[in-house]
């Protein structure tokens, strides 16, 4: 895939602005298993951490695409489980400061994820 579609590039720049195109290139069944079931949610976050990580990307960097994420999920997606609901009514009342601090939790909490 050409590196003009990632969300990420080779140097570690990141376009939060592709986040919406990266999410619906996945697979809808794939999207389904990921988002039905809110450990395997977490797990899919912790294993996208790991891949920021080990390429160099910052906290704030990953906040940011979480965000952008968030986002996304609140505006296209059902919520499949209480977890995400929660999350969906809690995105949808912060402000953006609010939405910006939960979004790095969320990616404190797929830091701390134990992998099975």
């Amino acid at each position: 895939m050409a590196e003009h579609n990632h969300v990420v590039d080779k140097d570690g720049d990141i376009d939060p602005d592709k986040v919406g195109d990266a999410i619906a290139r996945i697979e809808p069944a794939e999207r389904e298993r990921i988002l039905r079931n809110f450990d395997e949610f977490k797990g899919y976050l912790h294993r996208r951490i790991r891949m920021a990580e080990n390429i160099g990307l910052s906290e704030e960097q990953m906040a940011i695409i979480a965000q952008k994420v968030a986002d996304y999920l609140a505006g296209h997606e059902e919520p499949r489980n209480s977890e995400e609901l929660l999350l969906q009514e809690l995105w949808k009342i912060g402000t953006e400061d609010e939405r910006h601090m939960l979004a790095h939790m969320l990616v404190r909490l797929a830091q701390e994820k134990q992998t099975h």
